[in-house]
């Protein structure tokens, strides 16, 4: 009973993580359509106010603000919001610049980084082969930046960073454990989304900085405008989206280990380049497929480790609680 009970857990995790990349790979392409004429920030904040309403009236199911807020680790939560505000911010301003289904394959080297982190960290137990793993997604993370050709642009590196950061982010997630519940983790993401970019809006928001030229520095530094009624109902579905991939990636990452969750995220990777090409016409070229490959072939191959050596959830032993 008890294996069957962890089975089961098992598999909840592996569907809210897939169910949570969709929800952000809808949220990727909306915020990527506002790349040339709104900026990020205005987008992030917007989506974030409806991300918040849509988690109240879907989620809360009743419950008052208080007890949505209500946390014994104010600080740690800081601290994820910061991770995820420099994530997304980092990931989206890089959008503006390069293809879809590349910036998205560089951004996840994240779950291999999740992976590293949960054993360093955590504790949790990584074997010889899914370093080698590991080591084969960062090969093909390489594919793609370039490092040193003539080909390199600095703007690859932003997806990079935000991998970084969300490494980061969920980390302390795993951290977090049980103490937390996957309301409380979304609401605080959405609370900083609107505070840091609200900042941004009183710094930026005349458009003093912009005029680079450059497609990310501009997504960045443009004026702020009013939104369209049109521009408003993408908003809505954005926050929507994001809110739901937000509660849904909480959940996976409280109920399961790290090391098993985080391999399904690659579900997004398959939906960029499908976006990618759908939608703007985007065909990766022929190194950065190999690299795409290789990515997503190191994922899978974690993922499936993690599923024949059927890891237990580490939660109550990471937060603390007995």
């Amino acid at each position: 009973m008890a294996q069957t009970n962890t089975t089961d857990q098992a598999s909840f995790s592996i569907a809210c993580a897939i169910g949570a990349s969709l929800g952000f790979s809808i949220s990727d392409i909306t915020v990527r359509s506002f790349s040339t004429s709104l900026p990020l920030a205005e987008v992030v904040l917007f989506r974030s106010f409806f991300g918040l309403a849509f988690v109240f009236l879907v989620f809360a199911r009743g419950r008052g603000l208080g007890a949505a807020l209500r946390t014994r680790r104010p600080l740690a939560h800081a601290a994820r919001g910061l991770f995820v505000v420099i994530s997304n911010v980092s990931y989206f301003a890089g959008l503006a610049a390069m293809p879809l289904a590349e910036a998205s394959a560089i951004f996840f080297v994240a779950p291999l980084l999740i992976t590293a982190l949960s054993a360093v960290i955590l504790r949790e137990y990584v074997g010889p082969l899914r370093w080698s793993a590991l080591a084969v997604g960062m090969m093909g993370v390489l594919l793609i930046i370039k490092p040193g050709s003539i080909d390199f642009q600095w703007a690859v590196l932003l997806p990079a960073l935000s991998a970084l950061a969300y490494a980061g982010m969920h980390t302390m997630t795993r951290n977090m454990g049980l103490s937390e519940s996957a309301l409380t983790l979304s609401i605080y993401i959405q609370l900083s989304f609107v505070v840091f970019c609200s900042a941004m809006g009183l710094v930026f928001g005349r458009g003093d900085w912009a005029g680079t030229g450059h497609p990310a520095a501009e997504f960045l530094l443009r004026a702020w405008v009013w939104p369209t009624q049109q521009d408003y109902m993408l908003f809505a579905l954005a926050g929507a989206a994001s809110a739901t991939g937000g509660y849904l990636i909480g959940q996976a990452y409280r109920c399961s280990a790290a090391g098993l969750v985080a391999p399904f995220e690659y579900t997004a990777l398959v939906l960029a380049a499908f976006w990618g090409f759908a939608i703007w016409g985007e065909v990766p070229g022929a190194v950065s497929g190999l690299g795409i490959a290789l990515i997503l072939g190191s994922g899978v191959f974690v993922a499936l480790r993690e599923r024949v050596r059927r890891l237990p959830p580490s939660a109550k032993r990471a937060s603390g609680r007995r």
